[in-house]
């Protein structure tokens, strides 16, 4: 059985500072249901209510679409490493984009990154904790750079050029407003 909490601990901030992947899940009222894998260093706790993460150019920008027709956003972290567990926060979300100012203003929290596309701020309204019995051990090897080396070989007109032929809308049609 999972233990909620109104709020994210320091116990559990550790443990998210600790994983290398999360899991974003969002859906519109209707449509599919997205769930997307993160990497890099793309995942900051700001306070025990309130996270945010850099949303980085990709094929898609469903958690965007998403959450322009609903806020709800559910993080969740498992451990491939050490103590079985999987956390997931419970929350609502915005997304900001280089031209707000508060994109400005969490932008130095993470390394430079040209495919920068959002950066997703969440209030979180619950944390759910549960045992993890079932997620497999697995090792860490090292980061993928793949996405990062393609974006600065892109250059900023054409990720900008990019999102305008591939991330303007969701596969169900949503747009996104990733070029405002």
């Amino acid at each position: 059985m999972g233990k909620q909490f109104d709020f994210i601990s320091e116990e559990q901030q550790e443990f998210i500072e600790q994983q290398k992947i999360f899991f974003v899940g969002t859906a519109a009222s209707d449509g599919r249901v997205n769930v997307s894998p993160k990497g890099t260093d793309s995942f900051r706790v700001i306070s025990s209510h309130k996270i945010v993460w850099l949303n980085l150019t990709g094929s898609g920008n469903e958690t965007a679409a998403h959450l322009l027709k609903n806020d709800r956003m559910t993080i969740m972290f498992c451990a491939f490493e050490g103590k079985a567990m999987i956390m997931r926060l419970y929350g609502y979300a915005k997304i900001y984009h280089e031209r707000d100012a508060e994109f400005g203003e969490y932008m130095p929290l993470f390394p430079p990154n040209v495919g920068a596309r959002q950066i997703i701020e969440m209030e979180v309204d619950m944390v759910q904790t549960s045992c993890g019995f079932a997620v497999p051990f697995m090792d860490y090897k090292e980061e993928r750079t793949t996405l990062n080396d393609w974006s600065a070989k892109q250059g900023r007109e054409r990720i900008e050029e990019y999102w305008k032929n591939k991330n303007q809308q969701s596969i169900d049609g949503f747009e996104t407003k990733v070029l405002g």
